[in-house]
């Protein structure tokens, strides 16, 4: 059974490899989660994150100066699944803008760093409740023989701040 601490910085190795998270607002919002890049800046391992977008998407318009968030993830083995809330705010500093670029991000914004309907959002972590799978051959072969699976996922899960 992994501890909390571990669980959490599997789910960190595992969005830095992925990145693809489903981005939304909380609460009773018109626009669902969306598929967005989630990009870290060095080592961390509590946030914030950020996420590229344009001004004139449903998300963008609806931000405040900071507005509550949430975004869910799993991993591309299907090891890790986590639901995060925090707060989502628009960023308009330039050397991070040079700092997080990269080919893939220039690919969506023809003008470039400067391009007008360029946005940056900062993701800042709140909470977080944290999955890994309880799917191995062991759990199938439980499975198999009747065992009652609940416990194997019940030990794999962590809630709480992602620091």
């Amino acid at each position: 059974m992994p501890t909390d601490a571990e669980l959490r910085a599997q789910f960190w190795t595992a969005l830095r490899s992925d990145r693809t998270v489903m981005l939304g607002l909380a609460g009773d919002w018109p626009e669902p989660p969306r598929p967005m890049t989630a990009l870290i800046e060095g080592d961390s391992d509590h946030g914030p994150l950020w996420f590229f977008t344009s001004k004139d998407t449903q998300l963008a318009e609806m931000l405040s100066a900071t507005t509550q968030s949430l975004f869910t993830f799993a991993s591309k083995g299907h090891d890790v699944f986590a639901t995060v809330h925090g707060n989502l705010t628009p960023d308009t500093d330039r050397a991070r803008v040079d700092r997080l670029w990269s080919p893939f991000v220039a690919a969506w914004y023809p003008g470039g760093k400067d391009d007008p309907n360029l946005l940056l959002l900062r993701f800042d972590p709140v909470e977080a409740e944290i999955w890994q799978s309880g799917t191995t051959l062991m759990a199938g072969l439980k499975m198999l023989l009747g065992a009652d699976m609940k416990q194997d996922y019940q030990d794999k899960v962590t809630k709480g701040p992602l620091s």
